[in-house]
């Protein structure tokens, strides 16, 4: 095994993390607000019934300028709109401060009131677990804006950038991610690797659009990054693997309705997490693949998701969520003709001519609490899918084209579940997932298989090979051959089953420790993580053997021996500030192969499992 080098310097990381939360009343007192318009705005929930109170208080003559500096504090005006609208006077003279009493008028230079510093933290959060989907309803008026369109639409922004120093002592396909073994060997040495990489870059914006409802909210959110492929035009050949490009990961709108003060329902409409498998996620500093391989088991997809959600209260603040979704069908297997999946997409999914049927249903209730803990959430969800492989009729083998003369079609079905559950206490959090299905290449798992010619009862030999097939859109090799009786017949596609899960424990350092919530060590947190992903054995030596009976050799026959992976890794984050973290991230990866069949090739010579012992760190910033 090559040297592994290891690295002292942990490199500055950046990471913001700001959530501005505005909860409107829909309540007034209207025997305290001496203006009409204060009432009106407190009934649309612009503003709440103490607002309002703290207006009626101040003198008359100064009620109309108070109103129009909480109305800019709000983002409900512009800066210039309340030059335009507020006398001279306000400008320099009043504006809202707390007392016993409520919110009164003082005279504060906007300058300085704007210059000065949040307040100090009071004390350090627990960790919170990472949830990719959202539950909570949107309030109406819920989103602090950046940006403010005429049109009444709200914007904010956000971000994130994080570079990174590599290096892999084991990367057989030279990807700048980690992926499971034995796709390619390495030569007499175990194809060690350095990297640099500045790709990690995501911005994203938050919409609001206004409704004449109190109890609707229309959210949105568009989100890209420039984690996908490496340009390759003519000025950029040479420089390509430094010139990655945008591609889009979120594009949804939001429709939630309140029903009551215990129930609401939502419909989501665009690209978002599959509600199948994606509700946890473990926080791994590598973020490129995050475990594509290796047991996370997660995918973003367009889909139609609806949901209802009731809030049952209590001391323990138990809400339970149904949700229900018509996917995007999709596969993700790899054509031999690239240029045609480019230009039309993948076809196999939606050939089947039917969506693919998600949910999942989420519990949560608040397990311990102490200040600056999350709550507790146990999620079951599921997938069922259907797969639809077609054939030309000039694509048939020429043997068989009489008793096929129109072609042929192949179904395979698809389907996972999965349980996930986050922990969140004030020592620790915990995350676990758990996961079985069939076909669940496209979610990053199942050893990247998908499905294989089920040939057991096709007559074919290694010396006289099934004729095969190319599908439609090329991703599949059908096989054609003899049943017993000598008649002709398509072997059955048959999905890989496959399992696995992970648990990742998180332990905030600086809490446990007691540190000064508004010192510089307040920010150190410490993960430890397993997962494993793991293809039935039985249905592997199947894909073997198909394989081999369908004519194929050398290194693309032996890659079909993996059924094996699982991560290992241990991370330590220090956050500077809000907009600043530091990451060091030292992990193990391995993929063992299938016993009984014969051993794939990794240095050059057989090997039962090949491992990479892997080393990443730098900086994310975040805005």
């Amino acid at each position: 095994m090559a040297r592994h080098y290891s690295f002292c310097a942990v490199v500055l990381v950046l990471i913001s993390t700001f959530i501005l939360l505005s909860q409107f009343s829909l309540a007034a007192d209207a025997a305290l607000a001496a203006d009409p318009l204060v009432q009106v705005l407190i009934e649309k929930g612009v503003l709440t019934a103490e607002e309002g109170q703290a207006i009626s208080r101040a003198a008359p003559a100064q009620q109309h300028e108070c109103l129009l500096m909480l109305l800019r504090d709000k983002g409900v005006i512009s800066t210039e709109e309340f030059t335009k609208l507020a006398p001279a006077s306000a400008q320099v003279s009043p504006t809202l401060v707390a007392s016993t009493t409520g919110m009164v008028p003082a005279a504060v230079e906007p300058q300085k009131a704007a210059a000065a510093k949040p307040e100090a933290p009071t004390f350090i959060p627990a960790i919170a677990p990472v949830r990719a989907l959202q539950l909570e309803p949107s309030k109406p008026n819920g989103l602090i804006p950046d940006i403010k369109l005429g049109s009444g639409a709200k914007l904010k922004l956000y971000g994130m950038f994080k570079s990174s120093v590599i290096h892999d002592s084991s990367s057989p396909l030279g990807t700048d991610m980690p992926l499971p073994g034995f796709y390619s060997d390495t030569g007499p040495g175990t194809g060690a690797e350095f990297r640099a990489k500045a790709r990690s870059l995501r911005v994203g914006a938050n919409f609001e659009w206004p409704d004449l409802s109190p109890k609707m909210a229309l959210t949105g959110r568009i989100e890209a990054d420039f984690e996908g492929d490496y340009t390759r035009v003519l000025n950029r050949n040479i420089s390509s693997i430094r010139s990655s490009m945008p591609s889009i990961r979120l594009g949804w709108v939001r429709l939630d309705r309140i029903l009551s003060d215990k129930s609401s329902a939502f419909a989501l409409f665009g690209q978002d997490w599959t509600p199948f498998g994606s509700s946890t996620l473990p926080n791994l500093f590598e973020t490129t693949g995050l475990g594509l391989g290796f047991g996370t088991l997660y995918e973003r997809a367009p889909q139609a998701r609806f949901g209802y959600g009731y809030n049952f209260g209590g001391s323990y603040q138990v809400r339970v969520q149904p949700e229900f979704a018509l996917v995007l069908p999709a596969y993700g297997n790899t054509p031999t003709d690239l240029g045609g999946q480019l230009g039309m997409g993948e076809r196999q999914g939606t050939d089947s001519g039917r969506p693919e049927v998600q949910g999942r249903v989420v519990t949560q209730w608040q397990l311990d609490p102490a200040k600056g803990v999350s709550p507790a959430q146990f999620i079951v969800s599921f997938v069922q899918g259907e797969r639809k492989a077609m054939v030309k009729a000039s694509d048939v083998p020429t043997a068989f084209k009489s008793a096929f003369p129109q072609g042929t079609n192949l179904t395979s079905n698809r389907w996972g579940v999965s349980t996930e559950i986050q922990l969140p206490t004030r020592w620790f959090t915990l995350t676990a997932k758990a996961y079985s299905g069939a076909d669940l290449r496209f979610f990053f798992v199942g050893e990247l298989y998908s499905n294989f010619n089920d040939i057991s009862h096709l007559t074919c030999t290694v010396a006289a090979p099934c004729a095969t097939a190319s599908s439609l859109d090329g991703s599949s090799v059908v096989a054609f051959g003899y049943d017993a009786n000598g008649n002709p017949i398509v072997a059955p596609q048959r999905p890989i089953r496959t399992k696995g899960g992970f648990i990742n424990l998180g332990i905030p350092l600086s809490r446990i420790a007691k540190a000064e919530p508004a010192g510089r060590n307040a920010g150190w947190t410490f993960y430890l993580h397993y997962s494993f992903d793991e293809a039935l054995t039985r249905d592997v030596r199947s894909l073997y053997a198909a394989a081999k009976l369908q004519g194929q050799t050398g290194s693309t026959l032996a890659g079909n021996t993996r059924n094996k992976s699982d991560l290992a890794a241990a991370t330590l984050y220090y956050k500077l500030n809000n907009l600043v973290s530091f990451g060091f991230e030292e992990s193990y990866y391995r993929t063992r192969a299938t016993g009984g069949l014969p051993a794939p090739l990794w240095m050059g010579k057989d090997a039962a499992s090949w491992h990479d012992l892997r080393f990443e760190s730098g900086p994310i910033f975040t805005f």
